[in-house]
């Protein structure tokens, strides 16, 4: 394979990655800030709900893949024939080695305590003499690996609370359940009659995966899988999502049951407590790096 490396002022930015894309058969394109780490480098996201304020950087280095030098050759001439005057430069086109990309994706996981005595362990690692639990898990099937704050903090709160109170957890819902990983670690600790739900079916599929993987039984599907009232009702998305589910969300804790909410900013605190004020009072539970864990329980 042949790596086409360009440098591309903003307003080419878009015309360009689509040409590399839908006609000029990359196998993919990479866009960075042309200054990242440097001085010169710009933060360019936007708010959860937001639009982005900029498509792209104001200097932009992309990086594109093709399966061959000729194919490379090819598009760098059209490129430059079609945006040179709009400052595009080339910086590199060169051969990418060969290399284990199952090894080295999975390189980059390993196992993560989530406390002591519980870990989430990718299944080529062998699991810590530590763990007394542990969820076996394939990372990259979808959203919800145990490498994030928060999912993380939902694990936390999970285990900690277990103890006391899985005895109630009659009925429990993993609303976004992404890779399945918390509604798998609620069952691990003892919850029952486990309901896990998402709008992505690959994310149901990848659930359904794990679960098997871990020896646990539960209840997978779309979001209208659920049904009436739960125990415990956790749900790890983001801010905005989480507020438009409220009454939802809400309405699904069962009396003296709790809910567990994470993908929250600190600064999101008031906006999240504000939206299900109506219904339960939500208070922070948990911090890390930025983000917060939010947690309510309903009067019996």
């Amino acid at each position: 394979m042949f790596e086409l490396v360009l440098l591309v002022d903003e307003p080419a930015l878009d015309a360009l990655t689509d040409q590399l894309v839908d006609s000029l058969q990359a196998l993919s394109a990479a866009v960075e800030d042309a200054h990242a780490q440097g001085p010169d480098e710009q933060a360019l996201f936007g708010e959860p709900g937001l639009p982005v304020l900029r498509s792209g950087w104001q200097h932009s280095r992309v990086t594109a893949l093709f399966a061959d030098e000729a194919h490379a050759q090819a598009a760098a001439a059209l490129l430059l024939a079609r945006h040179g005057r709009m400052g595009l430069r080339v910086e590199a086109l060169r051969a990418v080695a060969d290399q284990d990309w199952v090894h080295l994706t999975q390189s980059q996981f390993d196992p993560v305590a989530i406390t002591e005595s519980f870990w989430i362990v990718p299944s080529w690692h062998a699991v810590p003499p530590a763990a007394r639990r542990s969820i076996r898990l394939d990372p990259g099937l979808a959203f919800g690996t145990g490498t994030h704050p928060t999912t993380r903090m939902c694990l936390r709160w999970i285990a900690r609370h277990a103890d006391t109170l899985a005895p109630s957890w009659q009925r429990t819902l993993d609303y976004g359940c992404g890779s399945g990983v918390l509604a798998i670690a609620a069952a691990l600790h003892g919850a029952r009659g486990v309901d896990a739900v998402d709008i992505d079916a690959a994310a149901v599929d990848a659930t359904r995966a794990n679960a098997a993987a871990n020896g646990v039984t539960l209840h997978c599907g779309a979001p209208d899988l659920a049904k009436g009232a739960y125990a415990l009702v956790l749900a790890n998305i983001l801010a905005t999502p989480l507020r438009v589910l409220a009454p939802l969300l809400s309405a699904h804790v069962a009396a003296g049951g709790h809910l567990v909410l994470s993908g929250i900013l600190e600064r999101q605190a008031d906006e999240l407590a504000l939206a299900y004020a109506s219904w339960l009072e939500l208070s922070v539970a948990d911090r890390e790096d930025g983000w917060i864990l939010m947690c309510a329980q309903r009067r019996a």
